[in-house]
């Protein structure tokens, strides 16, 4: 996810996202353990889209 979409989205949505890729982390991790997962890249890109969420969420916190 780009940072200019993560921009455009509201609260609401980013809270969203930010649930969802944790949970999608954290079955990468799972298929990991048991050596079922392929693109081991995916896990890399998945937590920078978290932290890219997390910072968007702080800015929009200490604008506020």
């Amino acid at each position: 996810m780009k940072p200019a979409e993560i921009r455009e989205l509201s609260a609401e949505d980013l809270s969203a996202k930010l649930k969802e890729a944790r949970a999608e982390l954290f079955n990468l991790r799972f298929q990991m353990a048991t050596s079922q997962l392929d693109n081991t890249a995916r896990v890399k890109q998945v937590k920078k889209d978290i932290a890219r969420i997390q910072t968007e969420m702080r800015a929009r916190e200490l604008s506020a």
